[in-house]
């Protein structure tokens, strides 16, 4: 995608710098566009909204950068034309390529925010440009979002800056929805900055994608109308980044965790919204070294096909980790990396060095994220005490329930049940009844952690219980597992799943009551300390891990008996 020659963050040194890379990415998606610029065609799989709608998603999701190099001074004619067009034909109900009326719940409410951020950010391009006919099929389109249910998540951050945009174009907007929205987004708020996505919702990269950083723009645009609501946005997006930077590491990555992980450089536009927004959580050299080592390290992976377009997957291409809303536009999502690109040249966000991280804690317990975090050899590591809630998403155990997620190896996926192979259970503890694997699968309601260590009690088959408590140690953590069972059964205590490609150099071994994997990035290594355990490597599936398509997992091996015992491990991946 951009050459043989890696990328450094000095080649995104000035905005023009940014602004190549970003039409880079852009680029390759022109030929994709429908005759009347309504509907882009990148692939063939499905989401469960309608198809009809894939092709708007992959429309709308461009935006995310078209918007802020726009607004920021650039030019690029072809996409102002195909835009202006685009919006015409997909907003009027007499055209073929129009994207039609829309129902509760629906996906193009998620691409209404997009749309409406270029009439906020460059309305001389999403909004002026417009026929007089078209501006009113607009407003009448976008009003679908006040007639109709909206998710009670992250979605009411589109309602709301969709009436925002309404409203600063001078149309009718819906007052009553615009609070009634921001009203539920308070009863999201936790504190520390953070948000649950939704009453009783997860805390994750919605945080960053949406929560925070569309507090932040709302704050940008009305300040004047809503003033001390403004400043409280303000306060908890300075809070935030105190915590959110424990997520990144030197190098520039960010953990996997959690769900919409395709996104993936969108975990930075928190930051880059900081910066254009001027919330001085950071230094503007400090938020310029956050902001391009993060594109840096993605941008140096392989999660472009080879027409250029980004691809469903996380560090290379892979299906297996989707949700059932990714369709072959929703990675574009990840554009709001560049946010910042908002700022004019002369800024001097564009004018001052990156700076590396400063100074971290090794350790540091984010009380409001419900993690402990850890930080050592361009590693970093949460340590979770697992799901507090429910919902639907894919995979939804592997993306919230493992005992600890890492930015140098990443979680895995499971296929099936029916093998180890299939099942990855990284960072796991993975029982064997029956002939099918079983994990940790409930929903806890009641945990404890703080800066040394988690404690949680799980259920993974009726009438085995588990209480696992996990101490944070200085090269990694020692988890100690009570378990009461009806049922004689294995138990594989599970590491990190590590690159075991043969392209790169890499060690196994397995001895006594220990088994380790070495590679180029670093090891990980677990021993049994208690129990009758006996080290072992797994070979999962390929395609299970979400960074590394070929893995190996050291794990210890237990016989559990029926009634009570107590098994150790230590887990090390610190030097």
């Amino acid at each position: 995608m951009f050459g043989k020659k890696k990328l450094t963050v000095q080649d995104f040194q000035s905005r023009e710098d940014v602004e190549k890379i970003l039409l880079q990415i852009l680029n390759p998606l022109k030929p994709f566009y429908s005759e009347a610029g309504a509907r882009v065609h990148v692939g063939v799989t499905s989401a469960h909204y309608e198809n009809d709608t894939i092709p708007m998603e992959a429309f709308a999701r461009p935006l995310w950068g078209l918007v802020p190099f726009w607004a920021g001074g650039s030019r690029d004619e072809e996409f102002e034309e195909l835009y202006r067009k685009g919006l015409e034909a997909g907003t009027d109900p007499a055209h073929p390529e129009y994207w039609h009326t829309c129902r509760d719940y629906d996906q193009k409410y998620c691409e209404m925010a997009a749309i409406s951020f270029g009439m906020l950010f460059c309305p001389d391009k999403i909004w002026e440009p417009l026929s007089d006919e078209g501006k009113d099929h607009l407003i009448e389109w976008l009003w679908e979002i006040n007639r109709h249910e909206c998710c009670a998540c992250n979605w009411q951050f589109f309602r709301i800056i969709t009436n925002v945009a309404m409203y600063k174009v001078g149309r009718p907007y819906d007052r009553q929805m615009l609070e009634d929205g921001l009203d539920l987004i308070d009863e999201y708020y936790h504190g520390g900055g953070w948000y649950h996505d939704g009453n009783g919702g997860d805390k994750d990269y919605y945080n960053p994608f949406v929560m925070v950083t569309y507090g932040i723009v709302y704050g940008m645009f009305m300040e004047k109308e809503d003033p001390e609501r403004c400043e409280r946005y303000r306060e908890r997006a300075l809070a935030f980044g105190k915590d959110y930077i424990y997520w990144f590491s030197e190098e520039g990555a960010s953990f996997a965790y959690g769900r919409s992980m395709t996104y993936r450089f969108a975990q930075i536009a928190y930051f880059s919204v900081c910066a254009l927004g001027g919330i001085e959580v950071f230094s503007l050299p400090v938020l310029k070294g956050l902001i391009m080592r993060h594109l840096v390290h993605w941008l140096n992976l392989p999660i472009f096909d080879n027409a250029g377009i980004l691809t469903i997957g996380y560090a290379y291409p892979n299906l297996q980790m989707s949700e059932s809303y990714n369709a072959p536009g929703s990675p574009y999502w990840a554009l709001k990396a560049f946010l910042m690109l908002a700022l004019p040249k002369e800024h001097p966000f564009w004018q001052v060095e990156a700076a590396p991280l400063p100074e971290l804690e090794p350790r540091k317990y984010l009380y409001y994220a419900n993690m402990l975090v850890q930080h050592g050899n361009g590693n970093v590591v949460a340590l979770v005490p697992g799901r507090t809630e429910a919902d639907g998403h894919s995979h939804t155990i592997e993306k919230y329930s493992k005992f600890a997620y890492s930015s140098k190896y990443g979680f895995s996926i499971a296929r099936s049940s029916v093998t180890l192979e299939e099942n990855a259970p990284d960072s796991m503890l993975a029982f064997r009844v029956h002939d099918y694997i079983f994990v940790k699968n409930t929903i806890e309601r009641g945990y404890d952690i703080d800066d040394q260590k988690l404690v949680y009690t799980w259920i993974p088959f009726p009438g085995i219980y588990v209480k696992t408590t996990i101490e944070a140690v200085e090269n990694g953590h020692v988890r100690t597992h009570e378990i009461t069972s009806d049922v004689a059964c294995e138990a594989y205590d599970c590491g990190f799943a590590m690159s075991t490609d043969d392209r790169i150099c890499f060690e196994r071994t397995e001895q006594g009551d220990w088994a380790e994997v070495k590679n180029e990035e670093g090891f990980c290594r677990v021993t049994a300390l208690k129990g009758n355990g006996s080290g072992k490597l797994l070979i999962p599936d390929p395609n299970t891990n979400l960074m590394h398509s070929k893995t190996t997992i050291p794990m210890v091996v237990y016989d559990i008996k029926r009634g009570v015992q107590i098994i150790r491990t230590e887990v090390a991946y610190f030097d």
